[in-house]
């Protein structure tokens, strides 16, 4: 055997990782991967703030389009944050999720493409959502009008009734909170996203997160599961992350991504620029674990 294949044989995490670095910088077009038969609509969730919620949202929508996937992302958070880091104009008064949920405006009259993502386009949020709550008291179905809006949308479905340029994933990112924008993101979603920080509270109030869950489930959205668990600011170098991350697997064993993300620099600044991580820095570590989270969401969908 040559020297060449034993070096092959053996090649490194680190060498794996610097080599997906230089193909990352040099714009190589990442190999896709299948579309799902119909669209898969995700809730994005924890009412834990800085988990990293909008982050994942964005990255992994992102990543989902650099496999070849189309996506929506709903920006249910009155902050906006999704919306500044898919570099989507969300001042007050720009049309998003308020006009939606309150005027009954139809999701194609709202929705904006991401200017740095081609295949993915966003529902902007602006500071009106912020009094949506309060408005939607008295409105008749008021739990299920997100569902309505995205159900209604000619690009969401199956491949036979949406063709070729239907969504393949909408991502509907939700504020830090379990009120009414949270609850219309659980009606309308089938499967559910979690990150949870690997940090000592990573686990306080997630049991009444999950509470919440059966609780819709049981009266709203029979449908609804928690198919998906995220790792955010992982750092390997700690005791105490991978005291949580074990914690965390044993408790939702394959519901828990392979892939954790780390804890980065880039990845917190891409947003300064109106970026997600995998146009800002696409060889940095952060941008090539997200894009293997997305890998992973994609081909675990295929396999079901």
């Amino acid at each position: 055997m040559s020297l060449g294949s034993d070096l092959d044989d053996l090649q490194t995490p680190l060498a794996v990782e610097a080599q997906h670095s230089v193909i990352a910088r040099q714009g190589i077009q990442r190999h896709p991967v299948p579309r799902p038969e119909a669209t898969r609509v995700f809730v994005v969730a924890n009412q834990k703030g800085g988990v990293g919620k909008t982050t994942s949202t964005v990255n992994i929508a992102a990543g989902l389009c650099e496999l070849g996937q189309r996506v929506l992302v709903v920006d249910l958070d009155p902050q906006g944050n999704a919306s500044t880091a898919l570099n989507v104009d969300h001042r007050q008064g720009t049309a998003g999720t308020y006009e939606v949920l309150v005027d009954g405006m139809s999701l194609e009259e709202v929705i904006k493409p991401c200017p740095d993502n081609e295949g993915l386009d966003v529902v902007p949020a602006t500071i009106d959502l912020a009094g949506a709550e309060i408005e939607l008291v008295s409105v008749v179905a008021r739990e299920g009008r997100l569902k309505k809006a995205i159900l209604a949308h000619p690009k969401v479905g199956t491949a036979a009734e949406a063709g070729e340029e239907r969504y393949d994933y909408v991502l509907i990112d939700c504020p830090p909170s379990l009120g009414l924008l949270t609850l219309n993101a659980l009606v309308a979603g089938a499967e559910m996203m979690i990150p949870i920080q690997a940090e000592y509270y990573a686990l306080e109030g997630l049991g009444q997160l999950l509470a919440t869950v059966d609780m819709v489930r049981a009266h709203l959205n029979p449908d609804l599961a928690v198919s998906t668990i995220v790792l955010t600011m992982y750092d390997a170098r700690t005791r105490l992350a991978a005291g949580v991350a074990q914690e965390v697997r044993e408790h939702f064993g394959d519901q828990v991504l392979k892939t954790a993300i780390p804890r980065s620099v880039r990845v917190s600044e891409a947003p300064s620029y109106g970026q997600t991580v995998m146009t800002y820095d696409p060889g940095s570590p952060g941008a090539l674990s997200y894009l293997e989270a997305a890998r992973e969401i994609a081909i675990r969908g295929s396999l079901r």
